[in-house]
C-alpha cells in the first residue's frame, strides 16, 4: 500500500518536535511491513533566516528535502499571505501539494490514497489535490482544527466540505469524533482511532539519576509542566498553583511567545525560584523528565490527544490534567493520576494535594500506560485504508 502522507505539522531537521506525533504514527505504521509513503510537509515561506524571526525564521531554514527515519520528506513552501491567511491558506498550500504530488508521480512513485492530518487548512487543501488527482482521501483530525476553527464561518464551511468528500476520516478520541459529527460530518465515515505511545523510548528506569542530573532537591515535590508556550496549554494557571503548594518546585519545557509573560508572573507570584524553565527539549530529555519529577500537569484548555500524558505515565509519573475533550479519555483510572476539578489555579493545585494525598503507585501508573501501545492503531489503519481502497475499486484491495 503506497501512501502520499500529507500535513503541515510534521517534524524536521530545524524543528524536531513539530508535529512529532504525526511522523511517529507513520513511523510506526510503516514498520508494520504492510505500507510506504512519502511525506509532504510544506512550510510557509519566509525571505529571512535565523533566530530572531522565530518560527518563521526557523521555517526559512527548514531543508527543501530530507530522510527523516527512513521516510523521504519534501518541505515545498507556500504563501501564507497576511491578515487574510486564514482565509487563502487551503488554497495556496492545496497549489504547492499538488506540485509536490505530481512530482512525485512522475519520478515512479504513484500512490494509492492521501494521508492527511490536520484538517484545516491542511484536510481542505489535501481534498483539493485528491480530487485534481482523482485519488483516495483520508483525513485524521486532531484537536483545535474541530474544537476551536469551525468557530469561524468560512473555514467550517469548507471543513465541512472536504469531509463530504474525505472516504474516511480519523479522530483521535471519542470527543473530537463526536465534534465532528455534531459540525455536519457522516458520523459512517469517521473512525476513532487513539495516538499511542513509544513504551521503548519511555520508561521508568533510572529515577535517581535523573533526578541528580535535573538537580531535584531532596524532600521536595517537583511538577513538570511540558508544551509550547502559548496560552492554551495554562502554563500560567500551573504557576499560580505554587502560591497554594509552598513546598512544591516546577519544571517547564516548552518554548514560545508567553515565556515572558510567565516569568513576570513567576515574580509578581513570588515564586519564581520555584520555577525553571528548560526550553525546548528534544523527546529523550523529555523522557529524563517524565522519570525525575513527581507528576505531570498538563492544564490546556483544548487537547485532542494530549501524548504528554502517556509519555509521562510510561515512565511511571501520574498526571494532574485537565478535564477537557480527550483528556478524561486517556485519565481514565486511578492509576493515571487526577483530572483536576475546575481549570484555575486552585484547580490545579487541588489535584495536586489529591496526588500526594494518594501517592501512586509508579508501577501501576507504567502497566496502565502499557494497555496504550500504538499496536491497536496501527491496525486500525491498515484496516480503514484497506477498506477505503476496496470501495474505490482497486483490485489487489477488493479481498483484503
Amino acid at each position: 500500500m503506497k501512501l502520499l502522507t500529507f500535513s503541515t505539522l510534521y517534524p524536521s531537521a530545524v524543528m524536531p518536535s513539530h508535529g512529532i506525533f504525526v511522523e511517529t504514527r507513520l513511523r510506526h505504521l510503516v514498520a508494520s511491513g504492510q505500507v510506504e509513503s512519502r511525506v509532504i510537509a510544506p512550510v510557509p515561506w519566509f525571505p529571512l533566516k535565523g533566530e530572531r524571526y522565530g518560527e518563521y525564521g526557523k521555517f526559512a531554514e527548514t531543508p527543501a528535502t530530507e530522510e527523516r527515519h527512513g521516510l523521504q520528506v519534501s518541505h515545498p513552501r507556500f504563501v501564507r499571505l497576511p491578515k487574510v491567511g486564514m482565509s487563502s491558506a487551503p488554497y495556496t498550500l492545496a497549489w504547492t501539494a499538488l506540485r509536490g504530488a505530481r512530482a512525485l508521480q512522475r519520478s515512479g512513485y504513484d500512490f494509492d490514497l492521501i494521508d492527511a492530518h490536520y484538517f484545516y487548512p491542511d484536510g481542505v487543501a489535501a481534498a483539493m489535490v485528491a480530487r485534481a488527482l482523482n485519488k483516495p482521501l483520508v483525513i485524521t483530525a486532531r484537536g483545535t482544527d474541530i474544537n476551536l476553527i469551525p468557530a469561524y464561518s468560512f473555514p467550517r464551511k469548507l471543513i465541512l466540505r472536504a469531509a463530504a468528500q474525505a472516504d474516511a476520516m480519523i479522530t483521535v478520541c471519542a470527543a473530537l469524533k463526536d465534534e465532528l459529527v455534531q459540525l455536519g460530518a457522516d458520523a459512517g465515515k469517521v473512525t476513532a482511532l487513539r495516538n499511542g505511545v513509544d513504551l521503548n523510548l519511555f520508561h521508568p528506569a533510572g529515577r535517581e539519576e535523573a533526578r541528580s542530573a535535573l538537580g531535584l532537591r531532596e524532600g521536595r515535590f517537583t511538577l513538570a509542566s511540558v508544551g509550547h508556550l502559548i496560552e492554551r496549554k495554562g502554563h500560567e494557571l500551573v504557576i499560580g498553583a505554587l502560591a497554594e503548594l509552598p513546598d512544591v518546585d516546577l519544571l517547564i519545557a516548552g518554548a514560545g511567545p508567553e515565556e515572558g509573560a510567565l516569568r513576570r508572573l513567576a515574580e509578581s507570584l513570588g515564586v519564581a525560584a520555584r520555577v525553571r524553565f528548560l526550553g525546548a527539549l528534544p523527546q529523550a530529555r523529555l523522557r529524563e523528565i517524565y522519570v525525575g519529577v513527581d507528576a505531570l500537569v498538563l492544564a490546556s484548555s483544548r487537547e485532542g490527544w494530549a501524548n504528554v500524558l502517556l509519555e509521562a505515565m510510561a515512565c511511571g509519573t501520574p498526571v494532574a490534567a485537565s478535564n477537557v475533550w480527550g483528556t478524561p479519555e486517556v485519565v481514565a483510572s486511578a492509576e493515571a493520576g487526577e483530572l483536576m476539578p475546575s481549570r484555575t489555579a486552585a484547580g490545579v493545585a487541588e489535584a495536586v494535594r489529591r496526588l500526594r494525598h494518594l501517592p501512586r503507585n509508579r508501577v501501576a501508573t507504567r502497566r496502565y500506560a502499557e494497555q496504550f501501545s500504538w499496536d491497536a492503531t496501527t491496525q486500525g489503519q491498515l484496516d480503514l485504508f484497506q477498506r477505503v481502497l476496496a470501495a474505490r475499486g482497486m483490485p489487489e484491495f477488493r479481498h483484503a
